[in-house]
C-alpha cells in the first residue's frame, strides 16, 4: 500500500489531500455511503490514525463531481469515518486547486472552486492579489436553525442546547453554561461533555433529517461571547465533532451554523459580519450572503497553507496497516 498526499492547513486545522482513491456511487452522497463500509474506509485509517496520522488528523478523498457542475467531488474524514461537510477543507481544496492550476486563477481577481460534499454543491471563492491567494471565501449550502433551547441533563449539570444545520448537524451552547471558557486549559473537560452531549441529543427528533445521510448530531459547539466589534458580534470557540475531535479552526461548517443561529436570533443583521475565534486564536469572518425561506447561505472567509507533500507506505510486515486510536 502506497499513497502519496499533500497536507494544508486552514487557521491551524489539518486536511491532508489525497488522490486516486477508487469510490463506487454516481454521486458524492452516494460515494460517502458506499465509503464507509469499502475499500476506501481501509485507506482512511491508513492514512488518518496513529502511526501515520493522529486522532485530531482530517482529511479528504477527491473524487469525480456529481454532474459538470462542480470542479470535482470530495469525501472529508476524520478518526471515525467520513463526514457530511467540511467548511476548513472546502477552503484549503479551493487554495489548492488554485495553486496546483486545476482551476486558473487570476493574478488580480478571483477565482471560483466549485465542489461536491455529501451535503451539497458549495463554493470556494479563492481571493488574489499580486499573483498570491490573500484569502478563500467559502460559500456553504443552505444552514438553518432546527429546534432551539433543548434542555438536557449533564454530568456538569442541566443546559440549554440549540441544534442548528450547517450541512452537518451541530449542538451548540455557551462554555459558561458548564462553568467553563473556551481555553487550552479547559480543552479536556470541553471534550468530555462535548462527546456527552452529542450522544446524548444523536438520535434527537430534530437531529433526524429529511435526507437520513445528514441525520444525527456531528458534534458540539462551546461558544464564549467576546462582546462586538464594529462590524457585529465577536466569539470565541472550539468545536468537538465525530467521537472527541478537537477542531483547532474556528470550524467552517460550524461557523456556517453560527451564522444561521445568529441571524434567527437577530444577532447578526443585515451587513454584520461575525469574528469568529479559535480555541488556539485563530480567525474566521462569516456573514449572511441570502437569505432563504428556512435559513440563510452563509460565506465565511479564511486561509489555508500548504504544509508540505507525503510519501506513505506499508513496510513489509507491518502490522499497524489498521492503524490505531488512543481516544
Amino acid at each position: 500500500m502506497r499513497w502519496s498526499t499533500e497536507d494544508w492547513h486552514t487557521a491551524g486545522e489539518p486536511f491532508r489531500i489525497v488522490e486516486g482513491v477508487t469510490t463506487d456511487g454516481a454521486t458524492v452522497a452516494e460515494r460517502r455511503v458506499h465509503a464507509m463500509t469499502g475499500d476506501a474506509d481501509a485507506v482512511r485509517r491508513f492514512l488518518c490514525l496513529e502511526p501515520r496520522g493522529h486522532d485530531d488528523m482530517y482529511g479528504g478523498f477527491l473524487t469525480p463531481p456529481d454532474d459538470d457542475g462542480a470542479d470535482f467531488g470530495v469525501l472529508f474524514w476524520h478518526k471515525d469515518g467520513f463526514s457530511t461537510a467540511c467548511g476548513h477543507g472546502t477552503i484549503a481544496l479551493g487554495a489548492w486547486a488554485v495553486r496546483t492550476g486545476l482551476v486558473p486563477a487570476p493574478d488580480d481577481g478571483e477565482a471560483v472552486v466549485t465542489i461536491d460534499v455529501p451535503s451539497g454543491r458549495v463554493q470556494a471563492r479563492v481571493q488574489r492579489e499580486g499573483g498570491r491567494t490573500t484569502g478563500v471565501v467559502f460559500r456553504n449550502v443552505e444552514s438553518r436553525v432546527l429546534e432551539r433551547g433543548i434542555r438536557l441533563a449533564t454530568s456538569a449539570g442541566e443546559v440549554e442546547v440549540d441544534l442548528v444545520f450547517g450541512g452537518a448537524v451541530y449542538a451548540t451552547l455557551p462554555a459558561a453554561a458548564v462553568g467553563l471558557t473556551v481555553a487550552p486549559q479547559h480543552t479536556t473537560e470541553l471534550i468530555r461533555l462535548g462527546r456527552e452531549i452529542k450522544w446524548a441529543l444523536n438520535d434527537h427528533p430534530a437531529a433526524q433529517l429529511e435526507d437520513a445521510r445528514l441525520s444525527g448530531v456531528y458534534g458540539s459547539i462551546w461558544v464564549e461571547d467576546l462582546g462586538r466589534t464594529e462590524r457585529g458580534p465577536w466569539q470565541r470557540n472550539v468545536t468537538v465533532f465525530a467521537d472527541g475531535e478537537v477542531d483547532r479552526s474556528p470550524c467552517g461548517s460550524g461557523t456556517a451554523s453560527r451564522v444561521a443561529l445568529l441571524a434567527h436570533t437577530g444577532e447578526l443583521g443585515e451587513g454584520d459580519v461575525l469574528t469568529h475565534d479559535s480555541i488556539i486564536g485563530t480567525r474566521f469572518l462569516a456573514r449572511v450572503a441570502e437569505r432563504t425561506a428556512d435559513g440563510v447561505i452563509p460565506e465565511v472567509t479564511g486561509q489555508a497553507y500548504r504544509v508540505g507533500r507525503s510519501e506513505f507506505e506499508l513496510d513489509e510486515g507491518d502490522p499497524l496497516v489498521d492503524g490505531f486510536s488512543l481516544r
